[in-house]
């Protein structure tokens, strides 16, 4: 793996990664399985109601989370769009500039949820723990990878995808996909800190 975050060419699929998260066995073992993102059945779980974006932008849930946290996209498009990952805790935020994007950050970090607030060691004690709970943790996301039209060779680094999250928390992007509840509060950032 380089340590590149700049878009992989997803050229040969774009515009059709979202059926194959919810049809190509490889990809749903992968993504369902290990990353907790399950694209197979997205309106059986909907958005609790009042739940949208501060700009009044569309906010379309495109797959959910075992917990019940929602991956969506936001406005109008296609798999170009930026994705935001809400959870039912409270908590909202950017993960991606497209579904690509996001693709790739749950096939190099699917433990990318444990990062807030974590130092780098903690950080590699979560990987490892990943890694040790599930031994062929490479091969399935190579596999997944492939299934995509991914070389894995050319996925980013688990530190590049992680500072990629970072930087989309603080600033203009933030501001774009700022989720608010049905109270109409804010939700809490994903990623307050930097994990040093």
């Amino acid at each position: 793996m380089n340590g590149s975050n700049a878009p992989a060419d997803v050229s040969a699929h774009h515009g059709a990664l979202l059926p194959l998260l919810a049809s190509n066995q490889e990809v749903i073992d992968f993504f369902a399985g290990v990353a907790d993102l399950d694209a197979a059945n997205p309106a059986d779980h909907q958005l609790e109601d009042g739940v949208r974006l501060a700009t009044g932008a569309r906010l379309e849930q495109f797959a959910r989370a075992g917990s019940g946290d929602a991956f969506c996209f936001v406005g109008e498009g296609g798999e170009e769009r930026p994705v935001v990952y809400i959870s039912l805790d409270g908590e909202a935020g950017p993960l991606a500039l497209g579904l690509p994007e996001a693709v790739r950050l749950c096939l190099v970090a699917p433990w990318w949820r444990d990062a807030p607030g974590r130092t780098a060691q903690e950080l590699q004690a979560v990987a490892d723990e990943y890694r040790q709970d599930m031994p062929d943790l490479d091969g399935l996301r190579d596999r997944a990878a492939r299934a995509l039209g991914l070389d894995p060779a050319g996925l980013p680094s688990e530190a590049a995808a992680l500072d990629r999250l970072l930087e989309l928390s603080q600033g203009p992007v933030a501001a774009a996909c700022l989720v608010v509840g049905y109270e109409g509060d804010p939700l809490d950032p994903l990623f307050a800190s930097t994990p040093s």
